[in-house]
C-alpha cells in the first residue's frame, strides 16, 4: 500500500497545479480571447488526470476502499484546490492504516 501512496501523492499535486493553470487558461480564453494557453494545457491536464485515476484506483484497490470513497478520491482532480485536500486526507488515512497494521 505504501508503494502505491507515493505515485498517488505526486500525481495529486501535479494534477492540482495543472488544474489551476488550466483555470487561468480558461479565464484567458473566454475572458480575453487568448486561446493559446488553454489549447496547450487542457490536453496535458487531461492526460495527467487519466494517470491520476489509475494511481487512485491502484491505491484504492490495495487499501480496499469502498467504491463511493474511491469515486470521491478520483473526483478530487476535477475541482480546483480539492486535489490538495484529498491528497492530505488520503495520506493521513493510509498512514493510519499502515501504523495500525504494524501495531497488530
Amino acid at each position: 500500500m505504501e508503494s502505491a501512496l507515493k505515485p498517488f501523492r505526486a500525481l495529486a499535486y501535479v494534477v492540482g497545479v495543472m488544474l489551476l493553470v488550466l483555470c487561468v487558461g480558461m479565464v484567458l480564453r473566454y475572458g480575453f480571447g487568448q486561446e493559446a494557453m488553454s489549447k496547450i494545457v487542457a490536453p496535458i491536464h487531461g492526460g495527467l488526470y487519466m494517470i491520476y485515476l489509475v494511481a487512485a484506483m491502484n491505491l484504492g484497490m490495495k487499501a480496499r476502499w469502498s467504491w463511493p470513497y474511491l469515486l470521491g478520491v478520483m473526483l478530487g482532480g476535477t475541482v480546483p484546490f480539492l486535489s490538495f485536500y484529498v491528497e492530505r486526507r488520503v495520506t493521513r488515512r493510509v498512514e493510519n492504516e499502515l501504523a495500525a497494521a504494524e501495531a497488530s
